[in-house]
C-alpha cells in the first residue's frame, strides 16, 4: 500500500500532467488515502478536471473537493447571459430532449430540472453545459421516467458488469428492489467506483442507485 506521501506525490503529478488543469493556486492535502484540495480554479471545466484527476490515481480512496471557482474578470457573465449559452448548448446537442429539460441559473450556479427517459440524456444534459464561459458549478436534478422493470434485472447488470474488463465483478454484489440498485463490495479505484455505478444506471429501468462501494487496494497474491 502506498503510503500519504507516496499518494500526495502521485496526485500532485496527475495534477500537474493534466493540460486542462492550471494547479498554482490548487493547495492538496492526504490522510489515510483521502485526498483533500483546496483553494480556487479559473472555471468548473477545471474543477471537474481536477475530480476526474483525483479518480484516476491508483490509492485514493475518498476525495474531498473544497476547491472553488474563481472567475477571471474577462469570464465573468451575467446569469441572462449564462441562461442564453447553456438553452442553446442544449438546443444543439442531440443526445438531449431539450424540451423536457428546465434551466435555473444564479449567481453563475446552473441548476438543470426536468424528466428524461434515461440516464445517458440526463448526463449529456450536464455535459453540454461544463464547459460555457462564466459557469461556477452545475447541480443536475433531472429525474428519470419510471419505466417498466424488467424481471431479470440483477442477471442484466451482473453480465453487464462481467463484460467490462476494466472492472472486478466478483468483488461486487448487486441487490435489486423494484426500480432500485443497491451495489455494495470493494473496487480498485474511485475511477472503478464511478464507472461501476455508471453501468447499473444504463441498466433499463432504473431510478436509483445507491453506491456503497468502497475502495480497496488488492490484495497480493501469496506465493
Amino acid at each position: 500500500m502506498k503510503t500519504d506521501l507516496e499518494l500526495r506525490s502521485d496526485v500532485l503529478s496527475e495534477l500537474q500532467w493534466d493540460p486542462s488543469i492550471r494547479d498554482e493556486d490548487i493547495a492538496l492535502a492526504v490522510k489515510d488515502g483521502v485526498v483533500t484540495l483546496a483553494g480556487t480554479v479559473d472555471n468548473y471545466a477545471q474543477l471537474y478536471a481536477s475530480e476526474r484527476a483525483i479518480e484516476r490515481v491508483k490509492g485514493a480512496r475518498a476525495l474531498v473537493n473544497d476547491l472553488t471557482v474563481k472567475l477571471p474578470g474577462a469570464a465573468v457573465q451575467s446569469d441572462a447571459d449564462i441562461a442564453h449559452a447553456a438553452v442553446n448548448a442544449l438546443h444543439w446537442n442531440i443526445q438531449v430532449p431539450k424540451e423536457r429539460i428546465r434551466v435555473k441559473v444564479s449567481n453563475g450556479w446552473v441548476t438543470l430540472e426536468g424528466e428524461v427517459a434515461l440516464y445517458h440524456e440526463r448526463q449529456a444534459a450536464e455535459r453540454a453545459l461544463r464547459y460555457l464561459m462564466g459557469v461556477r458549478g452545475v447541480t443536475n436534478r433531472i429525474a428519470l421516467q419510471a419505466a417498466p422493470v424488467p424481471g431479470d434485472l440483477k442477471h442484466r447488470i451482473r453480465t453487464s458488469l462481467k463484460r467490462q474488463a476494466e472492472l472486478d465483478s466478483d468483488a461486487i454484489t448487486v441487490e435489486t428492489s423494484g426500480s432500485r440498485v443497491t451495489l455494495r463490495g470493494t473496487v480498485r479505484s474511485m475511477a472503478e467506483r464511478r464507472d461501476t455505478e455508471r453501468a447499473v444506471w444504463n441498466a433499463p429501468g432504473v431510478t436509483l442507485v445507491d453506491n456503497e462501494l468502497r475502495v480497496a487496494p488488492p490484495v497480493p497474491a501469496a506465493f
